[in-house]
């Protein structure tokens, strides 16, 4: 069976070359595969036994277990803001796109229609949502490297779509490590934000992926 995503996946070196396209293994379908694969398969004869053996066990108080509770998030700049969204929304990457606008719906926020893989999706302007000023820094100095993308993120069959002006990757942080959002950050992006990261020298806005999804919703629907 393949088990790329524990040696070249999310759980391995992360080499894979499909990763910056699909963020995550579980958006992957040969992730989706390997998993049908394991529903599908022959239960070994013992395995009844074993796991009433284990649920007869005398059951462990959970308080009692220390967990280290990480927190994997996607990181991303918009100007001259270094952000980051839980990987559990991030649905895939892709090039920029032509944006198609909507006639007396276009906006600020709401920027018109991209086509993802043969569906039209809305996309909007995280940048004007968070009330990002335009970077004066020289872009060479925010980064060495410009890599602009468009971000597809989803929750509760929620869809939107947004330009970034670099995409870092995948990072893991302790929750231990996040700490209050600092006044130096703007008053919208503040109300948008759970707290901040340390992030090479630099301070990382979490974003709050509920409020986002529920902010998106209510401008651009209601």
């Amino acid at each position: 069976m393949n088990n790329c995503y524990n040696l070249v996946g999310i759980a391995g070196d992360r080499s894979c070359p499909e990763l910056p396209n699909f963020i995550h293994c579980r958006n992957c379908p040969v992730y989706s595969n390997i998993g049908r694969q394991l529903l599908e398969r022959t239960i070994p004869e013992n395995y009844r036994h074993e796991r009433t053996e284990l649920f007869s066990q005398e059951r462990v108080d959970a308080k009692t277990l220390t967990i280290a509770e990480t927190v994997t998030v996607v990181i991303f700049r918009l100007q001259g803001e270094w952000l980051a969204l839980s990987t559990q929304v991030f649905k895939e990457s892709i090039s920029p796109t032509l944006i198609h606008t909507l006639p007396h719906r276009s906006n600020q926020i709401l920027r018109g229609l991209v086509n993802i893989r043969g569906e039209l999706q809305l996309c909007i302007s995280l940048t004007h949502l968070l009330s990002l000023e335009t970077a004066n820094t020289p872009i060479a100095t925010l980064s060495p490297v410009v890599y602009p993308r468009m971000a597809v993120v989803e929750k509760a069959g929620s869809v939107w779509v947004f330009s970034v002006d670099e995409l870092y990757g995948i990072r893991r942080f302790q929750q231990r490590e996040l700490r209050d959002t600092p006044n130096s950050i703007t008053a919208a992006t503040h109300h948008f934000t759970k707290g901040f990261f340390y992030w090479r020298e630099k301070s990382l806005g979490y974003l709050d992926e509920e409020l986002l999804f529920t902010t998106l919703d209510r401008k651009v629907y209601r």
